[in-house]
């Protein structure tokens, strides 16, 4: 199956979406590396990081923590790879506490995407259909997400928002030869 060079995972939280994007990973047939963002800070995190790698094991996934520094990876890797992005929204998360700027970040990560020989799937969250937060941090993440979840979603040629495990495809088309889901 193939893929097209940027496609973009989107949804709530547990919805569904990380498990949606490994299986297109997986049908593309490349060799696989997650970029995971996600950084174990307390017990909950760390139990939800290893249901994840639980899930990829024993599936031929290379892994590379890239909390911040996607982007250089993304621009190393081949035509016979895929990446898979887990997620914008925890890297986006970090890249805000570490008081970077978010928002030239945001470019030279996405210009690593579409610019990266490797098809590169990368998920995140909708974030805009909650409670606005009561914190400025709180508000000022939220605005950052769905600014760079819009750009993501304008750069990306397949854009699939996943609701209680289902794909609803927003934008594109699903390569021919997809699974079953």
């Amino acid at each position: 199956m193939r893929l097209p060079s940027l496609s973009l995972v989107i949804g709530g939280a547990s919805s569904g979406k990380s498990a949606f994007a490994e299986r297109l990973v997986h049908a593309a047939g490349l060799t696989k590396t997650y970029l995971a963002t996600a950084q174990a800070f307390d017990d909950e995190m760390r139990r939800k990081i290893a249901l994840h790698q639980a899930r990829r094991s024993g599936q031929g996934w290379r892994v590379i923590e890239a909390p911040i520094k996607a982007a250089p990876v993304l621009a190393a890797m081949g035509r016979e790879e895929i990446a898979l992005v887990d997620c914008a929204t925890l890297w986006l998360t970090n890249v805000m506490l570490a008081e970077m700027d978010w928002d030239k970040q945001a470019t030279g990560l996405i210009g690593a995407m579409t610019e990266s020989a490797a098809p590169v799937i990368v998920v995140t969250n909708e974030v805009g259909q909650g409670i606005v937060p009561e914190t400025r941090l709180g508000r000022r993440f939220l605005t950052a997400q769905g600014l760079l979840n819009q750009r993501l979603a304008a750069e990306a040629d397949l854009v699939v928002q996943i609701i209680a495990g289902l794909p609803q495809v927003l934008k594109g088309t699903l390569p021919e030869g997809e699974p079953r889901w």
